[in-house]
């Protein structure tokens, strides 16, 4: 399988017609790079679908993910790029509330 040491996400929306070439050149202009062994998620502006950009040393994967109910929850425009865990985009994948994580692994109220 395709080793990913780093994850980004991109907070701006993004046309979801674009092919891995284009989502490489929106990588470059974001990030400044596409470095080895790093993803890179994409989103469209309502939520619904996302692209991952994985640069595998070699060349470049792109995979599509689309949600048929609900919305990725994605962060604000205009707000910092944040580097993801694994744990953090596997839940962004399937949906559920990836940026509290941390907070509902603890029990502090019954």
């Amino acid at each position: 399988m395709i080793r990913i040491d780093a994850m980004w996400l991109a907070a701006e929306p993004t046309d979801m017609r674009a092919g891995a070439e284009r989502l490489l050149a929106r990588v470059v202009q974001v990030f400044g790079s596409a470095k080895a062994h790093h993803g890179y998620v994409f989103a469209n502006a309502r939520g619904t679908r996302m692209k991952l950009v994985v640069h595998d040393g070699f060349g470049v994967w792109c995979a599509t993910r689309r949600l048929n109910q609900g919305r990725f929850l994605w962060p604000r425009d205009g707000g910092p790029v944040p580097a993801l865990t694994r744990a953090q985009f596997d839940a962004l994948v399937l949906g559920l509330p990836w940026q509290r994580l941390e907070h509902m692994q603890v029990i502090s109220r019954v």
